[in-house]
C-alpha cells in the first residue's frame, strides 16, 4: 500500500505544479497584454487630444504623455 500512495502523492504534486507553471505563464501574458494595451490607450489618448484640441484625462495638457 505505501509505495501506491507515494506514486498517488507524486502524481498529485506533478499535477499542481503543471498548474503553478501554467498560472504564472498566464499571469505573465496578461501582464504584457495589460502594458501592450495601456500604452495604445496611451497613444489613442494623445491623438484624440491633439485632434479635439481638449484636455481629455484632466492632465492640464492637450497631446502629451
Amino acid at each position: 500500500m505505501g509505495i501506491f500512495w507515494d506514486l498517488l502523492q507524486q502524481d498529485e504534486l506533478e499535477k499542481q505544479q503543471e498548474q503553478a507553471d501554467s498560472v504564472e505563464d498566464r499571469v505573465k501574458i496578461l501582464e504584457e497584454e495589460l502594458a501592450n494595451t495601456k500604452a495604445l490607450l496611451k497613444k489613442t489618448l494623445i491623438a484624440l487630444e491633439t485632434h479635439l484640441v481638449k484636455d481629455i484625462d484632466g492632465d492640464g495638457k492637450t497631446g502629451e504623455a
